[in-house]
Protein backbone atom coordinates (compact mmCIF):
# COMPACT_ATOMS: atom_id res chain seq x y z
CA UNK A 1 0.00 0.00 0.00
CA UNK A 2 1.51 3.78 -0.89
CA UNK A 3 1.63 6.14 1.82
CA UNK A 4 -1.23 8.19 2.47
CA UNK A 5 -0.53 12.09 1.97
CA UNK A 6 -1.36 14.57 4.79
CA UNK A 7 -3.56 17.25 4.44
CA UNK A 8 -1.57 20.34 5.01
CA UNK A 9 -2.49 22.65 7.96
CA UNK A 10 -2.34 20.67 11.26
CA UNK A 11 -3.00 16.55 11.48
CA UNK A 12 -3.67 14.97 15.29
CA UNK A 13 -3.67 11.17 15.78
CA UNK A 14 -5.73 10.33 18.56
CA UNK A 15 -7.99 7.46 20.25
CA UNK A 16 -10.57 6.97 22.68
CA UNK A 17 -8.49 4.61 24.64
CA UNK A 18 -6.40 7.16 25.78
CA UNK A 19 -7.34 9.38 28.75
CA UNK A 20 -4.92 11.96 27.42
CA UNK A 21 -6.80 12.57 24.14
CA UNK A 22 -9.86 12.90 25.82
CA UNK A 23 -8.35 15.65 27.66
CA UNK A 24 -7.09 17.39 24.84
CA UNK A 25 -10.37 17.34 23.16
CA UNK A 26 -10.94 20.81 23.68
CA UNK A 27 -7.62 21.95 22.87
CA UNK A 28 -8.93 20.30 18.87
CA UNK A 29 -12.03 22.63 19.40
CA UNK A 30 -9.79 25.34 19.74
CA UNK A 31 -7.73 24.75 16.76
CA UNK A 32 -9.85 24.17 14.40
CA UNK A 33 -11.70 27.21 15.15
CA UNK A 34 -8.33 28.86 13.62
CA UNK A 35 -7.13 27.16 10.87
CA UNK A 36 -7.00 23.72 9.04
CA UNK A 37 -7.27 20.98 10.95
CA UNK A 38 -7.78 16.91 10.45
CA UNK A 39 -8.22 14.47 13.42
CA UNK A 40 -7.70 10.63 12.87
CA UNK A 41 -8.96 8.59 15.01
CA UNK A 42 -7.40 5.09 15.54
CA UNK A 43 -10.04 2.81 17.27
CA UNK A 44 -13.39 5.18 17.69
CA UNK A 45 -14.68 6.55 14.44
CA UNK A 46 -16.76 8.98 16.60
CA UNK A 47 -14.35 10.14 18.76
CA UNK A 48 -14.46 12.76 18.71
CA UNK A 49 -17.18 13.63 17.83
CA UNK A 50 -16.54 17.40 17.61
CA UNK A 51 -14.27 18.40 15.73
CA UNK A 52 -15.40 15.47 13.04
CA UNK A 53 -12.77 12.42 13.07
CA UNK A 54 -12.00 10.82 9.94
CA UNK A 55 -11.65 6.80 11.10
CA UNK A 56 -7.87 5.60 10.92
CA UNK A 57 -9.44 1.93 10.84
CA UNK A 58 -6.83 0.49 8.81
CA UNK A 59 -4.10 1.94 10.57
CA UNK A 60 -2.18 3.02 7.14
CA UNK A 61 -1.76 6.55 8.57
CA UNK A 62 -0.07 5.93 11.68
CA UNK A 63 2.22 3.46 10.14
CA UNK A 64 3.33 5.06 7.50
CA UNK A 65 3.74 8.14 8.97
CA UNK A 66 5.36 6.40 12.11
CA UNK A 67 2.80 7.44 14.81
CA UNK A 68 4.53 5.86 18.07
CA UNK A 69 2.40 7.81 20.54
CA UNK A 70 -0.80 9.66 20.66
CA UNK A 71 -1.71 12.01 20.46
CA UNK A 72 0.47 13.38 18.32
CA UNK A 73 0.24 16.65 16.28
CA UNK A 74 2.16 17.17 13.10
CA UNK A 75 2.19 20.58 11.38
CA UNK A 76 2.00 19.99 7.76
CA UNK A 77 3.06 22.45 4.78
CA UNK A 78 3.35 21.71 1.06
CA UNK A 79 2.32 18.06 1.71
CA UNK A 80 5.46 17.74 4.04
CA UNK A 81 5.57 17.43 7.39
CA UNK A 82 7.27 20.55 8.97
CA UNK A 83 7.30 19.59 12.75
CA UNK A 84 5.37 16.77 15.20
CA UNK A 85 4.97 17.03 19.23
CA UNK A 86 3.55 14.05 21.18
CA UNK A 87 1.41 13.79 24.26
CA UNK A 88 0.51 16.85 25.52
CA UNK A 89 2.23 19.76 26.56
CA UNK A 90 0.76 23.40 26.11
CA UNK A 91 4.50 25.14 25.62
CA UNK A 92 4.64 22.24 22.83
CA UNK A 93 1.80 22.16 21.23
CA UNK A 94 1.70 26.28 21.21
CA UNK A 95 5.24 26.41 19.93
CA UNK A 96 4.46 24.42 16.88
CA UNK A 97 0.99 25.84 16.32
CA UNK A 98 1.99 29.58 16.63
CA UNK A 99 -1.35 29.82 19.12
CA UNK A 100 -1.51 31.15 22.77
CA UNK A 101 -3.97 30.22 25.26
CA UNK A 102 -4.34 26.72 24.57
CA UNK A 103 -5.57 24.16 26.80
CA UNK A 104 -6.51 26.74 29.95
CA UNK A 105 -7.58 25.12 32.82
CA UNK A 106 -5.90 22.22 31.83
CA UNK A 107 -2.64 20.65 33.03
CA UNK A 108 0.35 22.11 31.73
CA UNK A 109 1.41 18.65 30.48
CA UNK A 110 0.55 14.91 30.28
CA UNK A 111 2.22 11.67 28.98
CA UNK A 112 0.65 10.47 25.93
CA UNK A 113 -0.42 6.56 24.88
CA UNK A 114 0.96 3.72 22.94
CA UNK A 115 0.12 3.88 19.22
CA UNK A 116 -2.17 0.86 18.48
CA UNK A 117 0.13 1.07 15.15
CA UNK A 118 2.55 0.17 17.85
CA UNK A 119 1.03 -2.73 19.68
CA UNK A 120 3.23 -5.74 19.55
CA UNK A 121 0.15 -7.55 19.06
CA UNK A 122 -0.99 -6.39 15.66
CA UNK A 123 2.77 -5.17 14.04
CA UNK A 124 3.10 -8.20 12.31
CA UNK A 125 -0.35 -8.12 10.93
CA UNK A 126 0.25 -4.58 9.88
CA UNK A 127 3.80 -5.03 8.62
CA UNK A 128 1.62 -7.16 6.50
CA UNK A 129 -1.04 -5.03 4.95
CA UNK A 130 1.24 -2.21 4.77
CA UNK A 131 4.90 -3.29 3.31
CA UNK A 132 3.62 -6.86 2.31
CA UNK A 133 3.42 -5.98 -1.50
CA UNK A 134 7.40 -4.81 -1.10
CA UNK A 135 7.90 -8.40 -0.89
CA UNK A 136 8.11 -10.41 -4.97
CA UNK A 137 9.39 -13.82 -4.16
CA UNK A 138 6.59 -17.02 -4.91
CA UNK A 139 4.08 -17.54 -2.39
CA UNK A 140 3.35 -21.06 -0.99
CA UNK A 141 0.20 -21.93 0.19
CA UNK A 142 -0.03 -24.83 2.43
CA UNK A 143 -2.99 -26.89 3.11
CA UNK A 144 -4.95 -26.55 6.61
CA UNK A 145 -4.35 -30.54 7.18
CA UNK A 146 -0.12 -29.91 6.04
CA UNK A 147 2.43 -29.47 8.59
CA UNK A 148 4.30 -26.72 6.92
CA UNK A 149 7.66 -27.87 8.96
CA UNK A 150 7.16 -31.22 7.35
CA UNK A 151 6.67 -29.59 3.97
CA UNK A 152 9.78 -28.25 3.90
CA UNK A 153 11.67 -30.99 4.89
CA UNK A 154 9.46 -32.52 2.18
CA UNK A 155 10.78 -29.87 -0.32
CA UNK A 156 14.23 -30.19 -0.11
CA UNK A 157 14.44 -26.81 1.69
CA UNK A 158 15.81 -28.02 5.47
CA UNK A 159 19.66 -28.51 6.35
CA UNK A 160 18.59 -31.50 7.74
CA UNK A 161 17.06 -29.86 11.01
CA UNK A 162 13.59 -27.87 11.00
CA UNK A 163 13.94 -24.79 9.77
CA UNK A 164 11.25 -21.94 10.66
CA UNK A 165 8.67 -21.08 8.29
CA UNK A 166 9.61 -17.87 6.01
CA UNK A 167 5.99 -16.41 6.21
CA UNK A 168 5.45 -12.77 4.69
CA UNK A 169 5.30 -11.53 8.48
CA UNK A 170 8.19 -13.00 9.66
CA UNK A 171 10.32 -12.00 6.33
CA UNK A 172 9.05 -8.69 6.66
CA UNK A 173 10.30 -8.78 10.64
CA UNK A 174 13.25 -9.41 9.32
CA UNK A 175 13.51 -6.50 6.81
CA UNK A 176 13.86 -4.34 9.55
CA UNK A 177 17.31 -5.23 10.64
CA UNK A 178 17.93 -3.65 6.94
CA UNK A 179 18.19 0.17 5.66
CA UNK A 180 18.88 -2.06 2.20
CA UNK A 181 15.56 -2.25 -0.14
CA UNK A 182 14.05 -6.21 -0.40
CA UNK A 183 14.83 -6.18 -4.39
CA UNK A 184 18.64 -5.13 -3.79
CA UNK A 185 21.12 -7.73 -5.54
CA UNK A 186 23.10 -8.82 -2.88
CA UNK A 187 25.49 -11.23 -4.57
CA UNK A 188 25.42 -13.73 -7.54
CA UNK A 189 25.50 -17.23 -5.94
CA UNK A 190 27.47 -20.22 -6.52
CA UNK A 191 27.17 -23.13 -7.80
CA UNK A 192 24.53 -22.26 -9.89
CA UNK A 193 25.23 -18.50 -10.43
CA UNK A 194 21.64 -17.01 -8.84
CA UNK A 195 21.34 -13.64 -8.26
CA UNK A 196 20.22 -13.22 -4.49
CA UNK A 197 18.12 -10.01 -3.03
CA UNK A 198 18.38 -9.10 0.41
CA UNK A 199 14.77 -10.66 0.59
CA UNK A 200 16.29 -13.93 -0.49
CA UNK A 201 19.01 -13.44 2.58
CA UNK A 202 16.13 -12.34 4.72
CA UNK A 203 14.22 -15.46 4.11
CA UNK A 204 16.91 -17.84 4.91
CA UNK A 205 17.58 -15.81 7.90
CA UNK A 206 14.32 -16.89 9.09
CA UNK A 207 14.59 -19.94 8.29
CA UNK A 208 17.91 -20.71 10.19
CA UNK A 209 16.27 -18.46 13.59
CA UNK A 210 17.87 -15.21 13.16
CA UNK A 211 16.73 -12.39 14.95
CA UNK A 212 16.60 -9.10 12.51
CA UNK A 213 19.39 -7.38 14.11
CA UNK A 214 21.82 -10.36 13.30
CA UNK A 215 20.71 -10.01 9.32
CA UNK A 216 23.70 -7.54 8.48
CA UNK A 217 25.92 -10.11 9.72
CA UNK A 218 24.85 -12.16 7.16
CA UNK A 219 24.54 -10.41 4.44
CA UNK A 220 28.14 -9.93 5.13
CA UNK A 221 28.57 -13.13 5.20
CA UNK A 222 26.82 -14.16 1.47
CA UNK A 223 28.86 -10.95 0.15
CA UNK A 224 32.36 -12.38 1.30
CA UNK A 225 31.31 -16.34 0.07
CA UNK A 226 30.40 -15.36 -3.54
CA UNK A 227 33.76 -13.88 -4.30
CA UNK A 228 35.94 -15.06 -6.50
CA UNK A 229 38.88 -14.81 -4.03
CA UNK A 230 36.63 -17.27 -1.11
CA UNK A 231 35.65 -19.49 -4.57
CA UNK A 232 32.28 -20.71 -2.91
CA UNK A 233 31.77 -23.30 -5.85
CA UNK A 234 35.39 -25.13 -5.07
CA UNK A 235 34.73 -25.14 -1.66
CA UNK A 236 31.44 -27.12 -2.41
CA UNK A 237 32.99 -29.35 -5.21
CA UNK A 238 35.96 -30.23 -3.06
CA UNK A 239 35.98 -33.80 -0.93
CA UNK A 240 37.36 -32.50 2.24
CA UNK A 241 35.09 -32.02 5.01
CA UNK A 242 35.28 -27.98 4.88
CA UNK A 243 32.97 -25.20 4.75
CA UNK A 244 32.56 -21.21 5.61
CA UNK A 245 33.83 -20.22 8.64
CA UNK A 246 32.24 -16.98 10.24
CA UNK A 247 34.49 -15.35 12.12
CA UNK A 248 32.58 -12.13 13.57
CA UNK A 249 34.35 -8.89 15.49
CA UNK A 250 33.46 -5.59 16.91
CA UNK A 251 31.37 -4.11 19.09
CA UNK A 252 27.95 -5.17 17.25
CA UNK A 253 28.74 -9.14 18.07
CA UNK A 254 28.31 -7.76 21.65
CA UNK A 255 25.12 -5.86 20.82
CA UNK A 256 23.57 -8.66 19.19
CA UNK A 257 24.49 -11.23 22.07
CA UNK A 258 27.34 -13.23 20.03
CA UNK A 259 29.18 -15.35 22.13
CA UNK A 260 33.08 -14.98 22.05
CA UNK A 261 33.33 -16.97 25.54
CA UNK A 262 33.04 -20.35 27.13
CA UNK A 263 31.60 -22.90 24.17
CA UNK A 264 31.97 -20.15 21.50
CA UNK A 265 32.76 -22.61 18.92
CA UNK A 266 29.61 -24.69 20.07
CA UNK A 267 26.36 -25.03 20.30
CA UNK A 268 24.13 -22.77 22.92
CA UNK A 269 24.46 -19.39 21.77
CA UNK A 270 21.37 -18.31 19.07
CA UNK A 271 23.78 -15.72 17.08
CA UNK A 272 26.42 -17.92 16.88
CA UNK A 273 24.25 -20.93 15.45
CA UNK A 274 22.06 -19.13 13.50
CA UNK A 275 24.42 -16.80 11.71
CA UNK A 276 26.57 -19.33 10.15
CA UNK A 277 23.40 -21.35 9.50
CA UNK A 278 21.88 -18.78 7.60
CA UNK A 279 24.59 -18.13 4.92
CA UNK A 280 24.79 -22.06 3.98
CA UNK A 281 21.22 -21.70 3.46
CA UNK A 282 21.50 -19.48 1.46
CA UNK A 283 23.97 -21.61 -0.39
CA UNK A 284 22.07 -24.53 -0.49
CA UNK A 285 18.42 -22.97 -1.85
CA UNK A 286 19.38 -20.28 -3.80
CA UNK A 287 23.16 -21.14 -5.17
CA UNK A 288 21.69 -25.06 -5.53
CA UNK A 289 24.96 -26.19 -3.28
CA UNK A 290 23.04 -29.49 -1.99
CA UNK A 291 25.02 -32.49 -0.53
CA UNK A 292 25.16 -35.21 -3.38
CA UNK A 293 24.83 -33.40 -6.03
CA UNK A 294 27.62 -30.68 -5.87
CA UNK A 295 28.36 -30.92 -2.90
CA UNK A 296 30.71 -33.99 -2.90
CA UNK A 297 31.84 -33.88 0.81
CA UNK A 298 33.56 -37.25 1.54
CA UNK A 299 32.88 -37.60 5.03
CA UNK A 300 31.07 -34.15 5.83
CA UNK A 301 31.39 -32.63 9.53
CA UNK A 302 28.73 -31.02 11.59
CA UNK A 303 30.04 -27.57 11.16
CA UNK A 304 29.10 -27.47 7.81
CA UNK A 305 25.36 -26.80 9.32
CA UNK A 306 26.71 -23.25 10.18
CA UNK A 307 30.04 -22.44 11.83
CA UNK A 308 30.00 -18.77 13.52
CA UNK A 309 31.88 -17.49 16.56
CA UNK A 310 32.68 -14.26 17.70
CA UNK A 311 36.40 -12.94 18.75
CA UNK A 312 36.73 -11.40 22.60
CA UNK A 313 38.15 -8.68 20.92
CA UNK A 314 37.54 -6.70 24.09
CA UNK A 315 40.21 -8.88 26.16
CA UNK A 316 42.52 -9.84 23.29
CA UNK A 317 46.20 -9.28 24.20
CA UNK A 318 46.83 -9.23 19.97
CA UNK A 319 43.69 -7.93 18.42
CA UNK A 320 41.58 -9.83 15.61
CA UNK A 321 41.17 -11.52 12.83
CA UNK A 322 39.60 -9.01 11.17
CA UNK A 323 43.23 -6.55 12.11
CA UNK A 324 44.94 -9.00 10.38
CA UNK A 325 43.47 -8.30 7.29
CA UNK A 326 44.12 -4.24 7.53
CA UNK A 327 40.20 -3.20 9.43
CA UNK A 328 40.45 -1.29 11.97
CA UNK A 329 40.04 -2.11 15.67
CA UNK A 330 36.70 -0.78 16.85
CA UNK A 331 35.06 -1.72 13.46
CA UNK A 332 32.48 -4.51 13.11
CA UNK A 333 33.75 -6.84 10.65
CA UNK A 334 33.71 -10.51 9.69
CA UNK A 335 36.19 -12.81 8.15
CA UNK A 336 35.60 -15.91 5.98
CA UNK A 337 37.36 -18.49 6.27
CA UNK A 338 37.12 -22.10 4.29
CA UNK A 339 37.72 -24.36 6.77
CA UNK A 340 36.70 -27.59 8.68
CA UNK A 341 35.76 -28.44 12.14
CA UNK A 342 37.77 -27.09 15.56
CA UNK A 343 40.47 -29.92 16.99
CA UNK A 344 41.54 -28.72 20.24
CA UNK A 345 45.01 -28.11 21.32
CA UNK A 346 46.27 -28.85 24.72
CA UNK A 347 48.92 -27.82 26.79
CA UNK A 348 48.32 -27.57 30.75
CA UNK A 349 52.01 -27.49 31.77
CA UNK A 350 54.02 -24.52 29.53
CA UNK A 351 54.03 -21.56 31.42
CA UNK A 352 57.32 -19.77 29.05
CA UNK A 353 56.19 -18.51 25.48
CA UNK A 354 58.87 -20.51 23.83
CA UNK A 355 57.64 -24.01 25.33
CA UNK A 356 53.96 -23.14 24.52
CA UNK A 357 55.35 -21.59 20.87
CA UNK A 358 56.76 -25.24 20.64
CA UNK A 359 53.85 -27.55 21.61
CA UNK A 360 51.31 -25.54 19.53
CA UNK A 361 54.13 -26.00 16.43
CA UNK A 362 54.10 -29.41 16.82
CA UNK A 363 50.20 -29.40 16.69
CA UNK A 364 50.04 -27.21 13.54
CA UNK A 365 52.87 -29.25 11.87
CA UNK A 366 50.20 -32.08 11.81
CA UNK A 367 47.44 -30.45 9.81
CA UNK A 368 45.87 -32.49 7.63
CA UNK A 369 48.93 -34.59 7.22
CA UNK A 370 52.43 -33.22 8.78
CA UNK A 371 53.87 -34.16 5.12
CA UNK A 372 51.79 -31.62 3.05
CA UNK A 373 53.16 -28.07 3.46
CA UNK A 374 52.25 -24.79 2.08
CA UNK A 375 49.01 -25.72 0.15
CA UNK A 376 46.50 -25.15 3.28
CA UNK A 377 46.06 -22.45 5.91
CA UNK A 378 45.02 -22.70 9.42
CA UNK A 379 43.48 -20.24 12.10
CA UNK A 380 44.60 -20.52 15.64
CA UNK A 381 41.69 -19.86 17.88
CA UNK A 382 44.38 -19.38 21.12
CA UNK A 383 42.19 -19.42 24.57
CA UNK A 384 42.63 -16.84 27.40
CA UNK A 385 44.86 -19.14 29.30
CA UNK A 386 47.34 -19.67 26.36
CA UNK A 387 47.26 -16.08 25.40
CA UNK A 388 48.18 -14.54 28.58
CA UNK A 389 51.54 -16.78 28.43
CA UNK A 390 52.43 -14.82 25.74
CA UNK A 391 50.66 -11.55 26.44
CA UNK A 392 52.71 -12.12 30.06
CA UNK A 393 56.29 -12.03 28.00
CA UNK A 394 55.24 -9.17 25.97
CA UNK A 395 54.44 -11.23 22.43
CA UNK A 396 52.57 -9.32 20.39
CA UNK A 397 50.67 -10.71 17.03
CA UNK A 398 53.71 -10.26 14.87
CA UNK A 399 56.04 -11.60 17.24
CA UNK A 400 53.72 -14.42 17.68
CA UNK A 401 53.05 -15.59 14.44
CA UNK A 402 57.08 -14.96 13.51
CA UNK A 403 57.92 -17.65 16.10
CA UNK A 404 55.61 -20.08 15.28
CA UNK A 405 56.17 -20.14 12.08
CA UNK A 406 59.87 -20.27 12.59
CA UNK A 407 59.27 -23.68 14.42
CA UNK A 408 56.81 -25.53 11.62
CA UNK A 409 60.12 -25.81 8.78
CA UNK A 410 60.96 -29.31 8.42
CA UNK A 411 63.51 -30.71 6.29
CA UNK A 412 63.39 -31.39 2.68
CA UNK A 413 63.94 -35.41 2.96
CA UNK A 414 61.30 -36.05 5.65
CA UNK A 415 58.80 -34.25 3.47
CA UNK A 416 59.08 -36.89 0.11
CA UNK A 417 56.87 -39.51 -0.79
CA UNK A 418 58.08 -42.35 0.54
CA UNK A 419 60.26 -40.98 2.95
CA UNK A 420 59.36 -42.60 6.59
CA UNK A 421 58.12 -45.26 4.44
CA UNK A 422 54.76 -42.71 3.84
CA UNK A 423 54.02 -42.60 0.72
CA UNK A 424 52.54 -39.68 1.34
CA UNK A 425 54.38 -35.83 0.81
CA UNK A 426 55.33 -33.99 -1.74
CA UNK A 427 57.25 -35.05 -4.85
CA UNK A 428 60.86 -34.60 -5.69
CA UNK A 429 61.80 -31.50 -6.98
CA UNK A 430 58.35 -29.76 -6.11
CA UNK A 431 55.05 -29.50 -8.15
CA UNK A 432 52.05 -27.42 -8.34
CA UNK A 433 50.90 -25.87 -5.22
CA UNK A 434 54.28 -26.47 -3.18
CA UNK A 435 57.75 -24.39 -3.46
CA UNK A 436 60.43 -26.44 -5.41
CA UNK A 437 62.37 -28.27 -2.63
CA UNK A 438 66.42 -28.31 -3.35
CA UNK A 439 66.24 -32.37 -2.79
CA UNK A 440 70.56 -31.90 -3.24
CA UNK A 441 70.77 -30.78 0.56
CA UNK A 442 69.90 -33.05 3.63
CA UNK A 443 69.65 -29.40 5.20
CA UNK A 444 66.84 -27.47 2.91
CA UNK A 445 64.15 -27.26 4.93
CA UNK A 446 60.28 -26.01 3.88
CA UNK A 447 57.99 -24.32 6.45
CA UNK A 448 54.29 -25.40 7.09
CA UNK A 449 52.38 -22.58 6.09
CA UNK A 450 52.74 -19.58 3.35
CA UNK A 451 53.86 -16.27 5.10
CA UNK A 452 50.17 -15.20 5.56
CA UNK A 453 48.90 -18.55 5.90
CA UNK A 454 48.66 -18.73 9.56
CA UNK A 455 45.88 -16.39 11.02
CA UNK A 456 45.38 -16.05 14.97
CA UNK A 457 42.01 -15.24 16.60
CA UNK A 458 41.32 -14.84 20.16
CA UNK A 459 37.97 -16.91 21.96
CA UNK A 460 37.18 -19.14 24.08
CA UNK A 461 36.38 -19.33 28.22
CA UNK A 462 38.54 -18.37 31.15
CA UNK A 463 39.61 -21.07 32.29
CA UNK A 464 41.49 -24.24 30.63
CA UNK A 465 44.97 -24.18 29.05
CA UNK A 466 43.71 -25.38 25.41
CA UNK A 467 43.55 -23.71 21.90
CA UNK A 468 41.81 -24.53 18.83
CA UNK A 469 43.43 -25.22 15.60
CA UNK A 470 40.93 -24.52 12.28
CA UNK A 471 42.36 -25.99 9.50
CA UNK A 472 41.82 -24.74 5.96
CA UNK A 473 41.08 -25.83 2.60
CA UNK A 474 43.88 -25.73 -0.60
CA UNK A 475 44.76 -22.01 -0.72
CA UNK A 476 46.16 -20.38 -4.16
CA UNK A 477 44.77 -19.93 -7.49
CA UNK A 478 42.71 -23.35 -7.10
CA UNK A 479 41.72 -22.95 -3.36
CA UNK A 480 40.54 -20.02 -1.38
CA UNK A 481 41.53 -16.87 0.34
CA UNK A 482 40.51 -15.36 3.60
CA UNK A 483 38.00 -12.94 2.70
CA UNK A 484 37.16 -9.93 5.28
CA UNK A 485 34.64 -7.51 5.11
CA UNK A 486 33.21 -4.70 7.49
CA UNK A 487 29.76 -4.85 8.50
CA UNK A 488 28.76 -1.15 6.99
CA UNK A 489 25.06 -1.97 7.32
CA UNK A 490 23.03 -2.03 10.86
CA UNK A 491 19.39 -1.57 12.31
CA UNK A 492 16.89 0.44 10.95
Amino acid sequence: MSRPALPDGLVAVVKRDCQTCQTIVPVLRQLATRGPLTVYSQDDPQFPSDPPAVHDGDLAVSWHHDIETVPTLIKVHDGREVGRTIGWSRPDWETLTGFDGLGEGLPVMRPGCGSMSVDPDLVDELRVRHEGGVLRSRRIDVADAEDDIEMMFARGWSDGLPVVPPTEARVLAMLEGTTRAPDEVVAVVPPDLVDVTVEKVAIAAVMAGCRPEYLPWVLTAVEAACTDEFNMHGLLATTMPVGPVVVCSGPGTRSIGMNSGINALGQGNRANSTIGRALQLVVRNVGGGRPGEVDRAAHGAPSKLGFCFAENDLESPYGTLAEQFGIPAGVDAITLFAGEGPRCIVDQLSRTPESLAHSLAHQLQALHHHKLILAFDAILVMGPEHARVFADAGWDRTRILSELHARVQTPVESLLRGAQGISEGIPAGGAAGFLAPDTSSSTSVLPKFKPDGLLLAYAGGGAGLFSALIGGWVNGPVGSKPVSREVKDRAR
